[in-house]
């Protein structure tokens, strides 16, 4: 069984505040009350937690975070950045997923009560916004990564989905292309939404097909516009799996990408280098959003202003031999 504070207190004849303030090296603890509670630590083998370290200082240094999924294709370069800024700040992370929905969202909320953590970054998992709105009510300090079009009350780093979908329409117009294939990432996230509108102000089109940021989500609406006689000399996917997927169904029915069908993804993940040919994509800083949104926290948390709008950081268009 671990050994907590409360045991360490117990053993020593002292209060957990008391032990808390050995662990911090405050200098209000009697020397000989001290010595008895490090040799007691030392007994019993307790290893602090960060709450139990922060108690008298009334700080953790630990951030925590909150995201839907690890298994999402650009969460590990958003962590990256979030970790690189976080310790080198001296802060530590501690990671929450919604793998099991509202269980791991009660489970979250009980670390929030027992004041595990500083502050909070968030990529947004579904139907969670009011609760952590909630939570920044209360006083818990809060940034958003990537606001998907919700535009919450505290702060949040998002990029340029409108600039985006543009940029691509103004590739494959530059091109020559003139009948492009849409598939959409969910409709109801507000990025998608600015990527469709984006692209369609440039390159108006109604050939457009709902998908939900899978592989097969561009592979299936490949495959159904090719079975109904539907022309398209060119595809704008609202990310790199389902462009993949596209790619995919149009070789397969002997299609030559580019030179029949131009494909356009969006993200530059990994895996857009990597596929064949590889994709010309509309590239998220999503590094950066990981170290503008840890910078924002710890700048608030150590009694800095927060932005009252959104960071916004610009996308930009990389050009391979999908769609050169």
């Amino acid at each position: 069984m671990r050994v907590t504070i409360a045991d360490v207190a117990r053993e020593a004849g002292v209060s957990k505040t008391t032990v808390s303030r050995v662990l911090n090296t405050k200098g209000e603890v009697d020397g000989s009350t001290a010595a008895r509670v490090r040799e007691v630590i030392a007994s019993l083998g307790y290893v602090p937690s960060s709450g139990a370290v922060g108690l008298a200082r009334g700080s953790s240094r630990t951030i925590g975070m909150l995201v839907p999924s690890l298994t999402w294709p650009w969460m590990g370069e958003v962590l990256q950045g979030v970790v690189d800024t976080v310790e080198a700040a001296g802060y530590g992370l501690l990671l929450f997923t919604c793998n099991r929905g509202a269980e791991s969202v009660e489970r979250f909320t009980g670390q929030v009560s027992a004041r595990a953590f500083d502050g909070l970054l968030v990529v947004e998992p579904e139907n969670t916004l009011e609760t952590i709105t909630a939570l920044h009510r209360k006083g818990l300090p809060v940034v958003l990564i990537d606001d998907r079009g919700h535009h919450p009350e505290f702060p949040s780093v998002v990029t340029t989905n409108r600039e985006g979908g543009a940029s691509a329409a103004r590739h494959l117009l530059a091109a020559g292309r003139t009948r492009p294939l849409i598939v959409t990432g969910i409709r109801h996230f507000g990025c998608v939404r600015e990527r469709l509108e984006g692209f369609r102000e440039v390159f108006p089109t109604d050939l457009v097909h709902d998908g939900d940021f899978t592989e097969r989500a561009g592979r299936e609406a490949v495959e159904r516009s090719i079975a109904a006689g539907t022309p398209f000399d060119s595809v704008f996917a609202h990310n790199d799996l389902s462009a993949a997927g596209a790619v995919r169904a149009l070789r397969a029915a002997g299609r030559r990408v580019p030179e029949d069908v131009a494909v356009v993804g969006f993200d530059d993940i990994p895996l857009a280098r990597h596929t064949e040919p590889p994709l010309t994509t509309v590239r998220q800083p999503m590094r950066a959003m990981g170290e503008a949104a840890a910078g924002m926290l710890l700048g608030h948390l150590g009694g800095g202003p927060v932005p009252a709008a959104p960071v916004v950081l610009p996308t930009e268009l990389v050009v391979r031999e999908s769609a050169p």
